[in-house]
């Protein structure tokens, strides 16, 4: 029974919603209940219910047979990684794209870089941010918006591009074997919740006005307690994750982890790379930068340029041809068939099985908070038909799963669900370059799209 409202019904509801002031009432109960007439194949329905996964008994057997798995174009790169019950997929979707880049380069049959050793000198980035950033605002009552938000988030194992490019251009990276995964690592949840708390506690001390130190000494004061604070969670990290290495042997050659970065690759991730969005509920040809959505102080707040999905798509292509890998976010969890690794609207029919219509297009799901971006893979592989993508394929980091380590995407679903790329200027026009140097919208913390992926 699909949802058909008539005047008559439309004004019978005005009336009883006047009469009860919006209440439900036992005569609106009665109304409300006649929604489900326990026909047959409503009770089969509810049995099934009660037995079976919405998600199983929503899959559409028409659309059940394997994508083809053809693609015209394709990065080359090897390898599947695997971040486990952690928040770490922006880590190592940054990470597999430099990888990507330095197998190609140099011809490698295998290459992983540490994702620990990056996700190390993340969490003491954040703690130090959390940190300054509570000193910062420490005159401002703790009832503050923003005040608020910082002690509702102090840490995240979740992040961006923007993390990757600032942490790996500080620390540097080192291959897997240097700093291996850790069970702590692979399973973040249990030690983020101590560390926030101890954040929490620390947080609530810096706002308190010292007994006994000058007004003038305050400053100094506090930037002291803070890196007594951090030396406390530096040796709850290093317990967690091991001690980062300040230099390594690999083939045959010391390297400290920068300079390791800088003869393998040696990219300026916080300039060679332009971030774009397709959010259609704020205005295309802005550049939009979000407050405290940075891993570290002294780092860039994601910054992005919003733009048509068909323009973001051109910019992919044109990477993807040359060879080059690209970070990529989207809501993974929509329509996707975890089992053959397939996003595709019509994967789920659960408009049929309930009997109802859901009509939000993408601008009314992220205004109300239906979707956003929630996951962060590699893209890397087009297929084009006369010029235009009928599917793309993302590299993902859940091990062995879906399509060989990988996902497929259709176009439509792309047109839907993607949020997120980041590309090479070199792919960029130059016109949209120039909208860099324009200053940027800023938008709060708690905007809900700019979460980070995880």
């Amino acid at each position: 029974m699909k949802r058909l409202i008539t005047i008559t019904l439309m004004l019978a509801g005005i009336c009883a919603s006047a009469q009860t002031n919006g209440a439900l009432t036992g005569d609106i109960l009665d109304e409300i209940a006649k929604g489900y007439e326990n026909s047959p194949s409503d009770k089969a329905l509810r049995n099934a219910l009660n037995q079976v996964p919405l998600a199983t008994l929503a899959i559409n057997a028409d659309n059940a047979a394997m994508i083809d798995t053809h693609f015209s174009d394709c990065v080359r790169t090897k390898g599947i990684t695997d971040q486990k019950s952690s928040g770490r997929c922006w880590l190592f979707t940054g990470l597999n794209v430099l990888r990507a880049a330095a197998i190609d380069k140099y011809g490698l049959d295998e290459l992983e870089f540490s994702q620990t050793y990056c996700f190390f000198w993340d969490q003491l980035e954040k703690c130090n941010l959390f940190l300054q950033s509570v000193i910062d605002t420490r005159k401002k009552p703790i009832t503050d918006r923003e005040v608020d938000w910082l002690f509702s988030n102090p840490l995240s194992d979740g992040g961006t591009f923007t993390g990757v490019a600032n942490l790996v251009m500080k620390y540097g990276v080192v291959p897997s074997n240097v700093m291996p995964e850790s069970y702590i690592a692979n399973n973040t949840s249990a030690m983020s919740t101590q560390l926030k708390t101890l954040l929490r506690q620390d947080g609530l001390e810096l706002r308190e006005d010292p007994v006994g130190i000058k007004k003038a000494n305050i400053p100094a004061f506090l930037q002291d307690l803070k890196v007594r604070m951090l030396k406390e969670i530096y040796h709850v990290l290093a317990l967690s994750y091991g001690v980062p290495p300040k230099s390594f042997e690999w083939q045959g050659k010391t390297y400290t982890p920068v300079e390791f970065y800088q003869e393998l690759l040696g990219y300026d991730l916080e300039n060679d790379y332009v971030m774009l969005m397709n959010d259609p509920s704020r205005e295309y040809g802005k550049v939009y930068e979000i407050q405290y959505d940075r891993h570290t102080y002294d780092g860039q707040n994601w910054l992005y340029i919003n733009l048509p999905i068909e323009d973001i798509k051109s910019m992919a292509i044109a990477s993807i041809k040359a060879n080059k890998a690209m970070y990529f976010s989207c809501d993974v969890a929509k329509f996707l068939d975890r089992k053959r690794g397939v996003a595709d609207l019509r994967n789920f029919d659960y408009e049929s099985l309930l009997d109802v219509e859901f009509t939000m297009d993408k601008r009314q799901r992220v205004m109300s908070h239906a979707s956003g971006s929630s996951h962060a893979m590699t893209l890397i592989g087009v297929n084009l038909k006369d010029g235009a993508p009928q599917k793309w394929m993302v590299e993902n980091s859940w091990g062995n799963t879906g399509y060989n380590g990988k996902l497929i995407m259709t176009d439509e679903w792309f047109n839907e669900y993607m949020f997120r790329l980041v590309v090479e200027k070199q792919f960029v026009p130059a016109d949209l370059l120039k909208l860099l140097d324009k200053k940027p919208v800023q938008l709060p913390a708690w905007d809900p799209m700019f979460l980070g992926e995880e």
